[in-house]
């Protein structure tokens, strides 16, 4: 099914569940925590720290073999707390996901030090929140998370315009930028530099709750920590991941909604039974 865009008739393909589970990686008998892929993140501040939590949890629930979480100390506790199989060791990776519940990292802050590192390597990124502005650095496939602000910012448009059609400005910011970008919102659409669009529109409203998006984060870096080596071979492959982590994402916010208000932990607590429930489909 395809999805047109009224400013400028960009065709967006509907991303399905069954899309989604092609999409899921499922452990063979002779995989251990590293062959099951490695994801490094570093999120969370001394004023957010509840990001942390929140996408440490996401990405453990997805599906990966190892989280590695190297966030300030404050938040790094409260992750250990919730979830003590959390690595709190540098070491070797297969994705990072950088930024979520972070201010602007420009400038300094308290991991800036550990992200310029991350970014610096050659591995698949995930860029939220905070770590926006550091697309330009990353030397690895690339995708960046935005809600429509963020992205107003980040390519110097009008927050109005980006509301009223998503569609073109993930497409714009993903030509301009030359990464992958997952525009945030109801209905999310994720725009490829290679001229991949995807939309998927598969969760309640009550999932607009602060929070969401650090679960989303978590999910998706889950996805991408385990399909590292299909990301290698092509980069294209990452748009398909991000499309894939919002369906996932949508799906347990309405398992875990049923038609009334959900915490991001009760979504959260929800995802290992949809990823299931997707693969048996």
């Amino acid at each position: 099914m395809a999805i047109h865009s009224s400013a400028i008739h960009l065709r967006y393909t509907k991303w399905t569940s069954r899309d989604a589970a092609a999409h899921i990686a499922v452990p063979k008998e002779d995989d251990d925590k590293y062959s099951r892929g490695v994801l490094g993140i570093i999120t969370g501040s001394t004023e957010y720290p509840g990001a942390a939590v929140l996408g440490v949890e996401a990405a453990l629930r997805t599906g990966v073999g190892m989280v590695r979480y190297l966030g300030p100390p404050r938040a790094s506790d409260l992750v250990l707390a919730r979830r003590p199989e959390t690595v709190t060791a540098n070491g070797r990776v297969q994705a990072w996901l950088i930024g979520s519940g972070m201010d602007a990292v420009i400038g300094g802050g308290e991991s800036t030090a550990a992200m310029k590192d991350a970014v610096g390597q050659a591995v698949p990124i995930i860029l939220d929140g905070g770590a926006l502005d550091l697309h330009s650095s990353a030397k690895g496939p690339t995708v960046i998370t935005p809600h429509f602000r963020e992205l107003a910012r980040l390519i110097g448009g009008d927050v109005e315009a980006i509301a009223n059609d998503p569609a073109t400005a993930a497409a714009k910011a993903a030509d301009t930028l030359g990464i992958t970008v997952l525009l945030k919102g109801h209905t999310t659409y994720v725009a490829a530099p290679d001229g991949t669009r995807l939309m998927t529109t598969s969760g309640p409203t009550w999932l607009a709750t602060a929070g969401s998006g650090d679960a989303l984060g978590g999910v998706l870096g889950a996805l991408v920590a385990t399909h590292a080596s299909e990301i290698a071979a092509d980069h294209g492959d990452l748009a398909r991941l991000a499309a894939t982590a919002a369906v996932i994402h949508g799906l347990a916010g309405k398992r875990a909604s049923k038609g009334g208000p959900i915490t991001i932990l009760d979504l959260t607590g929800a995802l290992p039974a949809v990823i299931a429930s997707l693969l048996e489909s």
